[in-house]
């Protein structure tokens, strides 16, 4: 078990290694395995790399985020200005079907609404606005209806899960009802949570994860 001052010098040097980030600019706390990171950066993108390298270190087992996306007050973009270069970003895409995607912002944040067949196209659109300038956030509210209405097998997304060599060990408990799948279980960082749900999503006639998995690293 790490000592908080350790989990802390963990994540600040996570942060410090990313290419993209300054990391003077955020500040690190940790208390108990959750992580709270503040501070300011000049870009979307950086907000969303600390955060990724934060959930990434071992130990880890919540994580707070509260970095503020502050642009250089001589740069300026009008909302309108910024939606359209969205709209865009999301033609620009092959794995986005973007005349289904709607788009809103306000004081340059993001809304994402609609309807897609893949959880992978939701996370696709995120990532091809997230390095615009002048977008301070990005709320994804696109939701999921698979075209494929067959059944969601239970042993299917198990066997995924087993596949993979992060859960062959794991104690993950999948159930399904409908076009839902729930996880549920204990796995040892945010990572392994995050990377078990992906493979859920990748399921057939999924149409929603409800990832209850605790984090628990000893």
């Amino acid at each position: 078990m790490k000592t908080n001052a350790q989990l802390q010098e963990d994540v600040q040097d996570a942060i410090k290694w990313q290419p993209l980030l300054n990391a003077a600019e955020i500040g690190v706390t940790a208390k108990n395995g959750v992580v709270s990171l503040t501070g300011v950066v000049d870009n979307y993108s950086k907000k969303t790399e600390a955060e990724n390298a934060a959930k990434n270190v071992a130990g880890v087992t919540a994580l707070v985020e509260k970095i503020e996306v502050r642009y250089p007050s001589s740069y300026s973009k009008t909302n309108a200005e910024i939606a359209d270069e969205v709209v865009a970003a999301l033609k620009a895409r092959w794995d986005v079907a973007d005349e289904k995607v709607k788009v809103k912002v306000e004081s340059g944040w993001v809304t994402l609404t609609g309807e897609l067949s893949w959880h992978f196209q939701k996370e696709a659109a995120h990532d091809a606005i997230k390095g615009l300038m002048g977008v301070t956030g990005v709320t994804n509210n696109i939701t999921i209806k698979s075209e494929s209405m067959e059944a969601v097998e239970k042993a299917d997304i198990e066997s995924a899960l087993k596949r993979n060599w992060a859960f062959c060990d794991s104690d993950i408990h999948v159930k399904v009802t409908g076009h839902r799948a729930t996880l549920t279980g204990t796995v040892n960082s945010l990572y392994r949570k995050d990377k078990a749900g992906s493979i859920a999503w990748n399921a057939p006639g999924i149409w929603s994860v409800d990832n209850e998995l605790v984090v628990d690293w000893n």
